[in-house]
């Protein structure tokens, strides 16, 4: 990498296929992915094998992958903002390492419940690891290939949404819990490697307040509360997640009461859902450049609308295999937008801090969402709740449109720690 003369980096302005910095930190998902794949369908295979099914030991699953969103998002992406990012990056890989080791060691021993370990460590370190990939993205990767970036990452997702159940399920089948908790551990570990082909990291300035926690802490939630476009993503994160929240645990009860078919089956949707977002990603990779980030989140908000309707009222397989296919396709619309206009419109010095605070509210109303969808099944019955979601997701798509009208900014690379203006 290259610096200018005032010691701010050279963003290289050629193909993302021959930035190095956008291919170590690809190279570095797809280990993560991986590993994370085969961690959740040997994890839960595990619990429910050895507890016969018992709903609280399963549902602790994702509670404890939840959980760390709330408390470490705020706090990961603060430190993310002070602390070097290919450091924090290969730091958090290690440490995830060694603690798979650890829980490897308990099971060994006979201490079962020490697989929950195994996702928490992961999980709390994804929270400071996250938003400093997003930091190099933004040192590195010229503004107009952002989105495309963008496109990549969620379509290395959507690979995995297809192939990652299979994997997993594979691997725990033929090999047990014992070698999938090793192959998540090596993945860990080979990512943490990957990362250290990363250039040095920039050297910034010392400052006076540099050792102030509480003040980014604050400065963090001021920033966002400053930024018009931000402060409307907030909005967006919330509604959004409410949405998702509502629908999430209600798709095996679609399989058996509206398609009359084996819980079984559930797998076929979320496959089609997986197929479609891997097109997706590749469409919108093409047409990137076309098109503004803003637009793009407000054609996905509103197309998951429509689609979130259809399925909740569908009584046909294929009808309702199409929805999940075409709801797929449009997904890395919102993903990507998302992204790229947290990108575009943050400081590099916040970008963590902003991650920190918008996260937790597409999370936290997730899981409100996902602790009411139960009770409202009832006396909304299933459709009902789906046609909520889809209002939710419409209030949301209009949320977008007041962003249309702002012009892009052009925030310093150089990090700074002035605070934001009033």
């Amino acid at each position: 990498m290259q610096v200018n003369n005032e010691g701010t980096p050279s963003i290289p302005t050629g193909s993302i296929f021959s930035n190095r910095i956008v291919l170590a930190i690809m190279s570095s998902n797809f280990l993560l992915q991986l590993g994370i794949w085969i961690r959740n369908f040997a994890i839960l295979l595990y619990v429910t094998d050895i507890t016969d099914n018992d709903p609280v030991y399963v549902s602790l699953i994702s509670v404890v992958e939840f959980t760390p969103i709330f408390i470490f998002s705020f706090i990961g992406g603060t430190f993310a903002d002070r602390w070097k990012p290919k450091l924090t990056m290969v730091w958090c890989d290690m440490l995830s390492a060694v603690s798979i080791g650890l829980v490897l060691l308990a099971l060994l021993f006979g201490s079962w419940q020490a697989i929950f370990l195994a996702t928490l460590v992961s999980a709390i370190l994804s929270q400071f690891s996250m938003p400093s990939a997003m930091k190099l993205l933004k040192q590195h990767v010229p503004g107009e290939q952002l989105q495309s970036v963008m496109a990549m990452f969620q379509s290395l997702m959507a690979i995995f949404m297809v192939i990652g159940p299979v994997i997993g399920t594979l691997v725990y089948q033929k090999y047990g819990i014992y070698i999938s908790i090793g192959v998540m551990g090596a993945m860990f570990l080979l990512s943490g490697l990957v990362l250290m082909f990363l250039p040095p990291d920039l050297e910034k300035e010392k400052t006076e307040v540099q050792n102030n926690f509480k003040k980014e802490l604050a400065d963090g939630f001021r920033y966002v509360m400053s930024k018009k476009v931000l402060k409307s993503m907030g909005g967006i994160f919330a509604v959004c997640g409410l949405a998702v929240g509502l629908i999430s645990p209600l798709m095996i009860f679609i399989t058996i009461e509206k398609l009359g078919m084996p819980k079984e089956s559930l797998q076929w949707l979320l496959m089609a859902n997986g197929i479609g977002m891997l097109v997706g990603g590749g469409v919108v990779m093409a047409f990137s450049k076309k098109i503004s980030p803003q637009k793009l989140l407000a054609i996905g908000i509103f197309a998951s609308m429509v689609f979130t309707v259809g399925v909740g009222w569908s009584t046909s397989f294929v009808v309702t295999l199409v929805l999940q296919v075409l709801n797929g396709i449009f997904f890395p619309c919102i993903h990507i937008g998302i992204n790229t206009i947290i990108l575009k419109y943050s400081e590099e010095a916040f970008i963590g801090r902003v991650n920190g605070v918008l996260s937790p509210l597409f999370m936290g109303m997730m899981v409100i969402g996902m602790s009411v969808a139960g009770i409202l099944k009832i006396p909304l019955t299933l459709s009902g709740v789906y046609t909520v979601s889809g209002i939710l997701f419409l209030i949301g798509s209009l949320l977008v449109v007041p962003l249309f009208k702002v012009k892009e900014e052009r925030p310093n690379v150089s990090i700074s720690d002035k605070q934001p203006q009033h």
